[in-house]
């Protein structure tokens, strides 16, 4: 006699695989979406941050003035089209007369739209991953402003992607030396010098900053030597 039990597992797995195939399609069109959209725009950089970042906070205003910096050499902004630093990202173009995109994900807490993105250039995403994706492919240049865990995330993973030469060397630029010096620190003394995880030249992919004129000069300098173009 067979088990019940292993009859009920054997359909919810059937069920999960066939919802599994569907979701396939939701993906794809994702992915259309936003390549159809952003082909339409020029280079763009962006920029991450904590969607925490008041608008009294100091990093807030700095976000603000580096879009502003970019927008005026030409340079489309890219953020996660939420509040805090992402939404100073846009204001900032946005007060520049630039391009403000804005790529938005659902979540349970934080994240909403802002209102400096450009109506024509707010996409929603259901997938982390398919969102990435599009930060990647077309942006020029990225910026870590002060943030929590998911601006680790994306910033690391790019760095990743530079290291490991799957998309050209672009500018990886952090703002904010006393916000993430300890952590770099880290990762030259225990991640390079103590158990040689990473290349030495790897330390080299990262500029630090402080002030917006550093991060607009060192983009300026980086394309006056190098072509712009999607990343792959």
């Amino acid at each position: 006699m067979v088990d019940k039990n292993i009859i009920r597992k054997q359909r919810f797995w059937s069920e999960s695989q066939a919802q599994s195939s569907w979701s396939i399609f939701k993906i794809m069109a994702e992915f259309v979406d936003g390549f159809e959209t952003m082909a339409r725009i020029g280079p763009c950089v962006s920029i991450f941050g904590s969607a925490r970042t008041r608008f009294e906070n100091p990093f807030y205003n700095l976000t603000v003035e580096i879009a502003k910096e970019l927008s005026k050499e030409g340079f489309g902004i890219i953020s996660g089209g939420g509040p805090g630093v992402m939404e100073a990202a846009n204001k900032g173009a946005h007060e520049a007369g630039g391009i403000s995109v804005g790529l938005n994900i659902r979540l349970p807490f934080e994240q909403h739209d802002n209102p400096y993105v450009d109506r024509d250039k707010n996409l929603l995403f259901e997938n982390f991953f398919v969102r990435k994706t599009i930060f990647v492919k077309y942006s020029q240049a990225f910026i870590m402003m002060p943030g929590g865990f998911g601006t680790l995330d994306e910033f690391f993973e790019v760095i990743t992607l530079v290291q490991t030469k799957k998309i050209a060397k672009i500018p990886l630029v952090v703002v904010g030396r006393k916000y993430w010096q300890g952590l770099f620190d880290w990762v030259k003394t225990s991640m390079y010098e103590a158990e040689r995880n990473i290349s030495p030249e790897d330390m080299d992919l990262i500029y630090m900053a402080d002030t917006a004129e550093e991060v607009r000069d060192y983009i300026k300098d980086f394309y006056s030597k190098n072509k712009l173009a999607p990343n792959f």
